[in-house]
């Protein structure tokens, strides 16, 4: 039987990372101070003493120049994983990762693959300014060719970073920095994690709330404080974004006849706006409310601490969105 430990959400990707180089010489962890400094966030903490400079290598301050070594590499046959010290930091690479990275294997005509990923930090932190606190997923959900990941928990963390690694398509891992110390169970011997595979994080049958990542977490809040109300929402964690679980969010709508999507990014084409549409288009005959969402303000992130946490969803403007439902005070 698995021996399941308690990891911290960085640690469980630090494993996956070293896992994975132990059983593929192929791959190399590629990066701003992922090596001497042990990595912006400690996630690559050690590796450089166990792999050497050969496979962990910091680079300079240039995220289009490592991000299109990484994409060559991953062209002639290497895995890499190129580390953002922050999400909001690969529009410097965006045109490597639009127009090289996600199209290469088309346009070669699957000449040639391009297994890389991309992972790093994503959107706010605490205090750590506006242009470090975008929630990026919205641009490169949209971007056919990539796949997108978000976990919520280490465990996911681990099996989907691992799954990311083999996978011979370019994949965006997007990590909360606010997760980073997150605990939570990790078995042994973890298998890779399908990708497109949500999961059910809290059953309940009066309202269905959709999240990833560290927005899991709110709802998992909102929910609890809901309950003490008698108002029991079931929570679905996606976990992956593109591809995206739609027979899972389209079974608990069915069950709950609500939706409510929460996410961090803003509004106005954002994430939920996609699942928003899909959910109407597949479950609308089982909808008795609209659809709502919680997400940033439409404002750049402010610096201010209690201005920061009023933009980003909180289980208490969640609360609020579920009962105009369940109450229908729309």
């Amino acid at each position: 039987m698995s021996n399941v430990r308690q990891l911290r959400f960085r640690e469980a990707l630090r494993e996956a990372m070293i896992e994975e180089m132990d059983r593929d010489e192929r791959v190399f962890l590629l990066g701003e101070e992922v090596g001497h400094y042990q990595g912006a966030y400690k996630v690559s903490e050690g590796m450089l003493d166990r792999f050497g400079a050969r496979r962990v290598v910091d680079t300079p301050i240039a995220e289009g120049g490592f991000a299109g070594i990484g994409i060559g590499a991953a062209m002639m046959g290497l895995r890499p994983i190129i580390e953002f010290m922050t999400w909001n930091f690969s529009a410097v690479a965006f045109d490597q990762i639009l127009n090289n990275a996600s199209k290469v294997r088309q346009m070669s005509g699957g000449q040639f693959n391009c297994p890389i990923v991309f992972r790093g930090p994503n959107g706010s932190a605490k205090q750590v300014g506006s242009q470090h606190s975008t929630s990026m997923e919205h641009f490169y959900a949209t971007i056919p060719g990539l796949k997108v990941i978000a976990p919520a928990f280490p465990v996911d963390a681990k099996g989907l970073l691992k799954a990311a690694i083999r996978d011979d398509n370019p994949v965006i891992l997007l990590e909360s920095e606010t997760l980073y110390s997150v605990k939570g169970d990790v078995p042994d011997n973890l298998e890779p994690i399908e990708f497109g595979r949500a999961q059910i994080v809290r059953p309940g049958s009066a309202l269905t709330i959709i999240a990833y990542s560290r927005m899991t977490h709110v709802a998992l809040e909102a929910a609890d404080q809901l309950a003490t109300e008698g108002i029991d929402v079931e929570v679905i964690d996606l976990r992956t974004l593109r591809p995206l679980d739609e027979e899972t969010i389209v079974r608990s709508v069915q069950k709950t006849h609500r939706c409510v999507v929460v996410h961090e990014g803003w509004s106005y084409g954002g994430v939920g706006a996609e699942i928003a549409d899909r959910v109407q288009r597949l479950a609308f005959d089982w909808l008795e409310a609209p659809i709502l969402r919680v997400a940033q303000l439409d404002v750049g992130m402010p610096y201010n601490a209690t201005l920061e946490q009023a933009c980003i969803p909180q289980p208490g403007r969640v609360c609020d969105t579920v009962k105009r439902l369940v109450f229908r005070e729309t």
